[in-house]
């Protein structure tokens, strides 16, 4: 059971996303179990910019008020989701659809204030029900899943997709956790992508201000998800694992 979480220039340059989903494909029609997860942060951006919307972000977060919301679901659970799923149908794969908030495949609870300012709809995912996801591959569909989460009482939350992954790869016990994404890999304190770190590498690396931008959330939910028993987490060509012995 493989992880895939979908980001980066995948989602937004047709003729990457077609080579990424032949191989996806490939791997399915070869007996792999696969589960996709994505977001789609520009494609976001893009139909704010269409409604005269303005984007607002704090630490790396999208500041998602009522009207953000709105279009954040619309986007993903809409137009984002049935674009894979489309372009998956066309290569023979049976897929579906759906969002992280469907049947507790992703529960969230509100993310708090950063500095003092409020996120707004803006979850933190702290479980997974796989239900669902289980359901969908023991009938043979390879679930497509956006990154969107719900509360225990119902309400929507905008979550991050690489945490979405990572939790949904820990409540799945899945062998190993990948994240395509448009940069190589993990950088060191020399700009050199790394090829291969365990668990206390990565650590290190967080602790010494090495990881920033987005591939620290990145690094953190791979690291969240081998502490929940997933074997291998793959960044770009950077493979981690847990620690050597």
């Amino acid at each position: 059971m493989k992880v895939i979480k979908l980001g980066g220039s995948l989602l937004d340059d047709a003729q990457t996303r077609v080579s990424v989903l032949h191989d996806i494909a490939a791997s399915w029609n070869s007996g792999h179990d696969l589960v996709l997860v994505h977001g789609g942060g520009k494609h976001i951006d893009a139909m704010m910019a269409k409604l005269g919307l303005p984007k607002r972000t704090h630490a790396g977060l999208r500041i998602t008020d009522d009207a953000t919301l709105d279009v954040v679901v619309s986007v993903l659970g809409g137009l984002v989701n049935k674009l894979i799923v489309g372009e998956l149908t066309a290569l023979g794969i049976k897929a579906a659809g759906i969002s992280g908030s469907d049947a507790g495949t992703l529960i969230a609870e509100q993310h708090p204030p950063i500095d003092g300012v409020d996120l707004g709809h803006v979850g933190r995912v702290v479980s997974s029900n796989p239900t669902l996801v289980k359901s969908m591959l023991n009938y043979g569909i390879l679930p497509v899943v956006s990154s969107i989460a719900m509360s225990t009482g119902g309400k929507l939350f905008n979550v991050n997709a690489d945490s979405a992954a990572s939790a949904l790869a820990a409540a799945l016990k899945a062998t190993s956790l990948q994240f395509i994404t448009d940069v190589a890999g993990l950088m060191d304190s020399e700009g050199k992508v790394v090829d291969a770190l365990d668990a206390s590498d990565a650590h290190a690396l967080v602790a010494e201000g090495v990881v920033k931008g987005g591939m620290l959330p990145k690094l953190t939910a791979a690291l969240g998800a081998m502490s929940a028993g997933v074997g291998k987490v793959k960044i770009g060509i950077t493979e981690c694992t847990h620690a050597s012995s």
